[in-house]
């Protein structure tokens, strides 16, 4: 009798999904019929005229006008950037939303005050066109902030256009300028990555999609932001360079660029799935995704002072060995921001090709820091805020603290003014020092939510860092065959990692695709429970309930569908450092006084060797000590923080050294 259940049950789930295929066929059908009525806007729409009429309705406004406004709408492949002159602003531009029937690009340039938690949207009679793909990036010692390319379709992506102009974006004004250069520029490209050295704007990667085919391209260009002409960097032939990419990490160093990961699709040969009359198994030629996981180090020298205007600087690439403990498994869409030598990723996606006709996607919502010195990566994770001392007050522990600080804060500018005047650092003791008041903080920021739990696994999503806060904008999420542009903006406090503020978060727009990506993406599929998604209806948006886990160990990927580079370098050994190091539960500031005096002997020493004290103000040497010590912090911020863990769990709070407490401490603390 068990036996003849057995087979009727199969028998009925051979039925059922020969119903589901007859089903999707019938779909597909009426799909490609209903295409073949409407999408044509390929034949029909003018992309030229069409920009041409935009940039008719940019001329009409007559200056440029700053209004209050609602957050932006939702939007993905755009650009966020934390302005150059202003702490307190961001700048979002562009992109393009995808409802699943018709593409719409933008143009908008929008402005979040942070103090304010409030949006402002810009026009302009002069800004670029509609776009997304494209890249910006600050100017370095020129300021500003500068924009190169994009793209930009048909309603219905059946034409792309890309751009090659290049622009200027004023921050206090808000004005936009189109540079003209001198000779040749970079061709028109989306997906590249910009980043800036000096005074130079670098350029590297990115694609061109033609309806024939997608061109990933590796040429750098660096524009001469003095002169103002482009330099397209020219080495041997047989010299070394990163392969073509985009969708990179492209980081500012001190001595000119780095570059991480990417995303690709190269030719592979794969099986065609039958037999030829020889028996042996037909090949065919495909194009396979390839996520770049090499590091690349750009350098730099700048041309001699009495060199002619034109001269380009000197260049070489240089490959680093792979990072130690990089995300894994390898993703691609992990954007990356620039934060005092070290890079925060976010997110990412992982595709494993189970067959032609599906692909298989795990979404990440992991935060991680790169020290691109040491070349060393970090999973970030939150942290709850820590309970106060019971035993004294916190008010009168700080005030404590901020006095201690003033006081040291004032023999380091007394030394340094003896430096400056060529006297001996006893005669420093009767010097007059003022020191900078401070402020209380006036701000009125409006309560936000603070979370504990990371926002929503996502790709692509953008990422910018202001005054040590990350700020999250958007991002894409797939489904089956739905596509979800995420509503929202998050912050996190990378110094505390307190939790995920809410900036603002609305629900997800509906999906106008056809019928059929409402069904089940995979063939063959017999649990009744699988067949439809909870919360999910043929108009709904609603997120699947479940998300995919990250791995909690390395994972097997050589025998996944994406193409991965091999790499069996050994990571770099760090470099012993003797300069101070800071404690577990040590703020920024309580660590510059605690060590304010071997900060001030080692830029005493550096002033020494450059003979450089007396062009400097006192002002100028005080912040030069206090960026030393900053520095220093924020490179042992992880390593400190997984120390701070450990205690936390051990019980352990805050450890007070002796030595430090000096006559606070007194005979009898021995013996408690």
């Amino acid at each position: 009798m068990a036996k003849k259940d057995k087979k009727s049950k199969t028998a009925e789930q051979k039925a059922r999904v020969a119903a589901k295929q007859n089903k999707k066929a019938a779909q597909k059908e009426k799909k490609v019929k209903s295409k073949g009525a409407d999408d044509s806007d390929a034949d029909d729409i003018d992309l030229e005229s069409v920009l041409e009429e935009y940039a008719k309705q940019q001329a009409q406004f007559l200056k440029v006008t700053e209004v209050v406004c609602d957050p932006p709408s939702p939007r993905s492949s755009s650009t966020l950037i934390g302005s150059p002159a202003n702490s307190n602003e961001l700048f979002l531009f562009g992109g393009e939303y995808y409802n699943g029937a018709l593409a719409t690009f933008f143009s908008d340039l929008f402005i979040y005050l942070i103090d304010r938690g409030e949006w402002r949207k810009v026009t302009s009679p002069n800004s670029p066109l509609p776009r997304s793909g494209h890249a910006w990036c600050r100017g370095g010692n020129a300021g500003g902030v500068y924009l190169f390319g994009g793209e930009f379709s048909s309603p219905k992506q059946g034409t792309f256009y890309h751009y090659n102009d290049f622009w200027r974006l004023e921050p206090s004004t808000r004005e936009w300028t189109r540079l003209e250069h001198k000779g040749k520029g970079p061709p028109a490209r989306s997906g590249h990555r910009m980043t800036y050295f000096k005074n130079y704007i670098l350029l590297f990667g990115g694609f061109q999609d033609t309806s024939q085919q997608t061109k990933y391209l590796q040429d750098l260009w660096i524009y001469d932001c003095q002169n103002y002409i482009w330099h397209n960097a020219q080495l041997p032939p047989a010299t070394q360079k990163p392969e073509p990419r985009s969708s990179f990490s492209f980081l500012p160093h001190d001595s000119g660029a780095v570059i991480y990961g990417g995303y690709s699709r190269v030719k592979s040969t794969a099986f065609a799935g039958r037999q030829t009359k020889g028996g042996n198994q037909g090949t065919r030629l495909v194009l396979k995704p390839l996520i770049h996981q090499d590091t690349w180090f750009l350098r730099i020298l700048q041309p001699p002072s009495d060199s002619p205007t034109n001269t380009p600087p000197t260049i070489r690439w240089e490959r680093r060995k792979r990072p130690a403990n990089p995300p894994n498994p390898a993703r691609a869409g992990s954007t990356m921001a620039y934060h005092k030598g070290r890079g925060i990723s976010f997110g990412g996606v992982h595709d494993v090709e189970e067959s032609e006709e599906g692909i298989d996607s795990e979404f990440f919502d992991a935060l991680f820091a790169w020290n691109v010195e040491r070349n060393r990566y970090f999973q970030l994770t939150l942290r709850r805020p820590r309970a106060p001392n019971k035993k004294q007050p916190v008010l009168d522990k700080g005030g404590a603290k901020r006095g201690r600080g003033k006081a040291d804060e004032a023999e380091l500018l007394r030394n340094l003014a003896a430096l400056e005047t060529k006297g001996s650092l006893e005669s420093s003791d009767a010097m007059r020092i003022d020191l900078p008041s401070q402020k209380e903080d006036e701000r009125s920021i409006p309560a936000k939510p603070l979370l504990m739990a990371m926002p929503h696994p996502r790709f692509n999503a953008q990422l910018t860092v202001q005054d040590d806060v990350l700020y999250i904008f958007g991002g894409t999420y797939e489904h089956g065959d739905r596509e979800y542009t995420f509503d929202e903006m998050w912050a996190i406090d990378l110094g505390k990692l307190d939790g995920v503020r809410e900036i603002y978060r609305r629900e997800l727009e509906n999906w106008h695709g056809s019928d059929d990506e409402d069904s089940d993406s995979e063939d063959g599929v017999v649990d009744s429970d699988d067949e439809e998604m909870d919360g999910e209806g043929s108009m709904g948006v609603s997120l699947p309930q479940e998300e995919p886990d990250l791995p909690s160990s390395p994972l097997d990927i050589s025998a996944t569908g994406a193409i991965q580079e091999d790499d069996s370098e050994q990571p770099e050994t760090a470099i012993a450092d003797t300069r101070p190091h800071p404690r577990p539960f040590e703020t920024l500031r309580d660590f510059f006084t605690r060590t304010s005096h071997a900060w001030q002997d080692i830029l005493l020493e550096i002033l020494r060797k450059d003979d450089t004290a007396a062009n400097k103000s006192i002002k100028e040497l005080r912040k030069d000590a206090f960026e030393l010590a900053e520095t220093k912090w924020w490179d042992c911020r992880e390593e400190i923080t997984a120390l701070e863990d450990e205690q936390e769990e051990a019980g352990i709070g805050e450890v007070v050294s002796m030595a430090d407490r000096g006559a606070e401490a007194g005979a009898g603390a021995r013996r408690r």
